[in-house]
């Protein structure tokens, strides 16, 4: 009978936690099981310096990344000391980092590193292998995080193009390529090429993964918050009130994509003027994630951030201005003064005070938005344009006395 190895059965369950979401269980458990390795193994054995890389990615999708990206990096010069720079773990390794620099819009980091991965793996280990593939999506992910969408949709087409070569159409990677393909359309305003090819993803995601797979159920959240983009909002609502049910039954009420759902329902209603009940639902999905996943997690400062917005929709001003306020501050800690969210948080505080009649407050707010999204966004950038045009109309407001709302959007 084969002995059961401790460490190894809790590495296990630390894995199964990560992915049900479950950061609160899964970190304590990789922290334990990273003891035990630095202690038996030592601390260049390549099974601890695997284990620091998944702690670290619990840290991260914990939203602790204060403590995920120099764990990330102290992994990533360890491996490149201990197993050279070629390494497929190394790759893996800066990959990984790139991957959490995006997470908090360090984008200038985040966007060289995936090119050079790319390239090195197209080197070491073939253009068609999935890590390979998976650094491109990747790469295209970021360009679009960029708002580079016009070398973000040929390298989406190009890997799904190569995924369906290489792993075939229904393979779940091949599926999240078609997905975020389609995302990539939204982003450029193509909503009718977005439109079907989300409902032929999801169309294929129910046949292939079944009704209650996350990926098939993440494919019914893009198509909804499609529909909700081209004012389909009958139609979002319906199907953001079924998945989130859906959510609840698959999931429970405290997976990290069940208060997704819960924060893209309450938008949907506000969106169709049924602003009691998105206030209401915002209000619970906020004093959820603050409980579930924390106060700095970059959901809850989203959902933060669009309660904040329903209230200022809602004529609450005074209130939308203590919390976008209160955004503002957490994200600057959280994230950096260059995270687009900080950026739009900034932006949504400004048209706050405009609409509390301060002016020459929201004037300069504007001011110092427009001038960071074009270094850090470029001019061409959604953002930077609504941007531009918010300190335009705040300006031409201020000189003839006249009021017209700027943009005010999700972080």
């Amino acid at each position: 009978m084969t002995a059961i190895d401790p460490t190894a059965e809790r590495n296990a369950r630390a894995h199964q936690y990560s992915q049900e979401g479950r950061g609160d269980l899964a970190i304590p458990l990789f922290e334990e099981v990273l003891a035990d390795r630095v202690r038996v193994l030592g601390t260049d054995h390549p099974d601890t310096l695997a284990s620091r890389n998944n702690l670290a990615g619990a840290y991260w999708s914990a939203g602790r990344v204060g403590e995920a990206i120099p764990l990330f990096e102290e992994v990533l010069a360890d491996r490149v000391r201990v197993l050279g720079p070629d390494h497929p773990d190394t790759l893996a390794s800066r990959n990984n980092l790139a991957v959490a620099y995006e997470s908090v819009g360090r984008l200038g980091e985040a966007i060289p590193l995936f090119e050079e991965v790319a390239a090195d793996q197209v080197r070491v280990l073939g253009p068609d292998h999935p890590d390979t593939l998976f650094s491109r999506y990747n790469l295209a992910g970021a360009y679009r995080s960029a708002g580079r969408v016009g070398e973000a949709i040929p390298l989406y087409e190009e890997v799904l193009a190569d995924r369906v070569r290489v792993l075939g159409p229904d393979h779940p990677d091949t599926l999240a390529s078609r997905n975020n393909l389609a995302r990539a359309y939204e982003s450029a305003g193509r909503l009718g090429e977005a439109i079907p090819l989300y409902e032929q993803t999801l169309a294929d995601s129910l046949r292939v993964l079944g009704t209650d797979h996350p990926g098939a159920l993440t494919s019914r959240n893009n198509l909804a918050c499609a529909y909700q983009a081209v004012g389909r909002v009958d139609e979002a609502v319906a199907l953001h009130e079924q998945i989130l049910a859906d959510r609840l039954r698959v999931l429970g009420p405290d997976h990290p994509d069940t208060l997704t759902s819960r924060n893209n329902l309450a938008g949907a209603y506000e969106l169709a003027g049924r602003l009691g009940e998105a206030i209401a639902l915002f209000e619970e999905a906020l004093a959820d994630c603050v409980r579930v996943l924390g106060a700095d997690h970059p959901d809850t400062l989203n959902l933060r951030n669009n309660l904040a917005g329903a209230c200022y929709a809602a004529g609450r001003v005074d209130e939308a201005i203590v919390l976008f306020d209160q955004t503002l501050d957490d994200s600057l800690r959280v994230l950096g003064p260059d995270h687009p969210d900080t950026l739009a948080s900034r932006n949504n505080l400004a048209s706050a005070y405009y609409a509390a009649g301060r002016v020459d407050e929201t004037i300069a707010l504007f001011e110092e938005v427009l001038a960071d999204s074009l270094r850090v966004l470029g001019p061409d950038h959604p953002s930077t344009l609504a941007s531009r045009r918010n300190l335009e109309a705040a300006m031409r407001a201020r000189e003839s006395g006249s009021a017209s709302s700027p943009e005010t959007g999700e972080a």
